[in-house]
């Protein structure tokens, strides 16, 4: 697909109102937005069902329900009216569909149960009613049965007695104890593989059985061609945050037993796909090496499904993300799917996205010679897909830096895509929104460095602006051709905003994203330093009304900033780490091997110490405003926020810090959405303050 091609498509539905009476975005345009996530495709290749989203009319969650549209376009219909309804999956003969229905009770959301749906009409049907849900629901080959995760156990299937009630007290025994969004885990409850078998017609709710059991999880559950067994991936390790990452390649009959260990690779695996013969699996993996990294660049394999099989890496040779993305605020916040390779009718390929420079494109990978061709080219994210059961046709979820996501029918042979929605036609076609511009410079050692520069609409270049630089997270991800509202809102308050992606980012090869491994922060804030350098020299900052911010690993690389240079004259830092000794007795998830740090805390005392942002507390002059997720346990605020607060505070730096309740390291992404509006008003409400000078007093003590 040419990029014209794909410009042409979106300009031909947002023209139809003068640019000179369009209006500048606002961050509450954030509240009427819509998405279209998890788009999936029928086996004849003829109609695509998706998971439609958006938000509710409190302002407070999204509502989600399903959606069809023919691939020959002609507008979508409503197949479910939700709110939460999601993870459709196609029966093989395309008469029905499987999908994921929750409820509340009590105000309370429940577990999601599966439902069926005729296409050629009626009800949907519940299918589970299990106490603790169903989901990634997969048909079998002669679509008698479905095969799903639930995490209850047998126990829960009995009825409770008088005086049964399970105690509150939690026994915590393993170091990863909590999850992000997820709360405290419960080692006990293993998300296990369960079948039900599909019944003609649903009078009452099947019973299904638990397939796999015992202390592991397993997940990626796909059926053999014959339906005789279940393959899976898993991690059999009870602590496995002893080892390097893992997961490994399984089967068991699809009645149960004992399972069988089909492959495995020094490193995790995942997003399985089996070969239209049956004989061969393809998966991606990244491999750990020697010694371990702190990236490891993800790569397409091949293995033969019998017990014992040694894959191939079939990407080994080619230096970019395979399976890869770019980061932006606007993907899906509810309703994403993992997307999963694909195989031609002939066996001969498979095909699969990969990012390349801030790029997320299909490619297509020979199965014999491992050579990666392109599908689809241009300046974009191809954010999900799926494809017909023969693989000539895919229903493709792209999003551009002016268009959050539309689909597009997608001719696999030849690359030509056709746009079939337009998720936000009348809200776009009254919004003034520019590209932004990218270029690439030298870093500091010489090294390219690739950027973006979003500038404010109807942009002067004989005007000096104020401008933001604004980091992203990881480190190890990437910035790229997606739609991003943060910047064009910020753009159409008066800022240029600047977003580059500093070595240690994704997309740009193996070496590349692994460079800073034990030296981060260090040398990509010199990559940072030099982005705006870079734009100064162009002519259009004034370098007297810099500001910083970013989010995780950009709120650590934003209190290093202004710990190093005083150049910003206001910095956000959003749900941050200060201290990497804290973190690392905090996190949800540990260091324990020596990926970001050779050992623990009193192992590497002055290496934590020299990298911990805090250590350059008393160097910081610049107003500081932090933004922090109450519910975080990603970078818990007390590792992060709380100390650079409290530390500027004692110094009387201006600081402020703003507290989000209930919000988890998603806030941004996928929070609740008067909390997105209002982090996006906090954050440019600080830098008009200290870079326009605008009488603002609600950070006033």
């Amino acid at each position: 697909m040419r990029t014209a091609f794909l410009l042409a498509s979106l300009l031909c539905f947002a023209t139809h109102i003068p640019a000179a009476q369009k209006r500048l975005i606002t961050e509450s345009d954030l509240l009427k937005f819509q998405w279209a996530a998890d788009p999936q495709i029928s086996p004849d290749g003829s109609q695509v069902v998706y998971t439609h989203v958006k938000v509710n009319a409190k302002g407070d969650g999204y509502d989600t329900s399903l959606r069809m549209v023919p691939m020959a376009g002609g507008g979508s219909r409503e197949l479910t009216a939700g709110p939460r309804d999601s993870g459709v999956k196609w029966s093989p003969d395309g008469r029905q569909i499987v999908f994921i229905r929750a409820f509340e009770k009590d105000g309370k959301p429940q577990p999601g149960q599966l439902f069926l749906l005729r296409m050629d009409g009626g009800e949907a049907r519940a299918l589970t009613d299990l106490p603790k849900g169903a989901a990634s629901p997969v048909w079998s080959a002669d679509g008698k049965h479905i095969a799903f995760n639930s995490t209850t156990l047998p126990k829960d299937l009995e009825k409770k007695k008088e005086g049964d009630e399970k105690s509150d007290v939690r026994v915590i025994a393993r170091a990863a104890y909590r999850g992000n969004g997820l709360g405290y885990l419960e080692p006990d409850r293993p998300s296990h593989i369960w079948s039900v078998e599909v019944p003609p017609i649903i009078s009452e709710v099947p019973h299904p059985k638990q397939v796999t059991s015992g202390d592991f999880a397993e997940s990626d559950a796909r059926w053999s061609r014959d339906g005789s067994q279940i393959y899976f991936t898993s991690n059999r390790e009870r602590e496995p945050y002893y080892h390097a990452p893992d997961r490994d390649l399984y089967a068991v009959s699809a009645s149960g037993g004992d399972i069988t260990k089909v492959a495995s690779i020094d490193g995790p695996i995942g997003s399985i796909a089996l070969s239209p013969d049956g004989s061969r699996m393809a998966f991606l993996g990244s491999l750990n090496g020697e010694p371990i990294r702190s990236y490891s660049q993800p790569d397409l394999f091949l293995t033969s499904v019998q017990p014992g099989s040694t894959p191939k890496n079939l990407t080994a040779g080619y230096d970019n993300d395979i399976g890869g993305g770019v980061g932006g605020d606007q993907h899906p916040p509810r309703g994403g799917a993992q997307t999963t390779p694909f195989w031609s009718k002939d066996g001969r390929f498979v095909f699969v996205v990969a990012s390349e420079e801030g790029r997320t494109n299909l490619k297509r990978v020979d199965m014999e010679t491992g050579k990666v061709e392109a599908v689809t080219k241009g300046d974009h994210d191809l954010v999900s897909y799926s494809a017909a059961a023969d693989g000539s046709k895919a229903a493709v979820l792209i999003s551009t830096p002016t268009n959050i996501g539309d689909l597009y029918a997608l001719d696999v042979a030849n690359g030509q895509m056709r746009q079939i929605t337009n998720m936000n036609e009348k809200l776009f076609s009254e919004l003034n929104l520019t590209a932004p511009e990218m270029f690439w410079y030298k870093s500091f050692d010489g090294k390219q460095i690739q950027t973006w520069v979003q500038k404010p609409p109807n942009f002067d270049s004989s005007k000096k602006y104020p401008m933001i630089l604004n980091i992203h997270g990881g480190p190890h991800s990437a910035y790229g051709y997606t739609f991003d509202h943060e910047f064009q809102w910020m753009a159409a308050k008066g800022y240029v905003v600047v977003y580059p992606n500093p070595r240690g980012s994704t997309s740009y090869g193996q070496e590349f994203g692994n460079v800073i491994q034990y030296h981060y922060p260090g040398d990509d804030h010199k990559d940072l330093m030099a982005a705006v350098d870079q734009v100064i020299k162009l002519g259009w900052v004034d370098p007297d009304k810099l500001g910083v911010t970013g989010g995780s690993g950009g709120g650590v690389l934003t209190n290093w900033a202004i710990g190093h240079t005083d150049r910003f004259k206001a910095a956000v830092s959003q749900r941050s780490i200060a201290d990497w000794r804290d973190f690392w007795y905090t996190a949800d998830f540990t260091l324990f091997a020596p990926t970001w740090f050779r050992g623990a805390p009193w192992q590497q005392e002055a290496d934590f110490k020299e990298r911990s942002p805090i250590t350059y507390i008393d160097k910081i002059k610049t107003p500081l405003l932090l933004i922090e997720g109450e519910a975080d346990m990603r970078t818990p605020s007390g590792a992060g926020g709380e100390q650079m607060f409290r530390a500027l505070k004692f110094r009387k730096v201006p600081t402020a810090m703003v507290q989000f309740p209930g919000e988890t390291h998603e806030l941004s992404r996928s929070g609740r959405p008067k909390h997105r509006v209002e982090r996006l008003q906090h954050i440019v409400a600080w830098f008009d303050k200290y870079l326009q000078g605008q009488d603002i007093r609600t950070y006033d003590p």
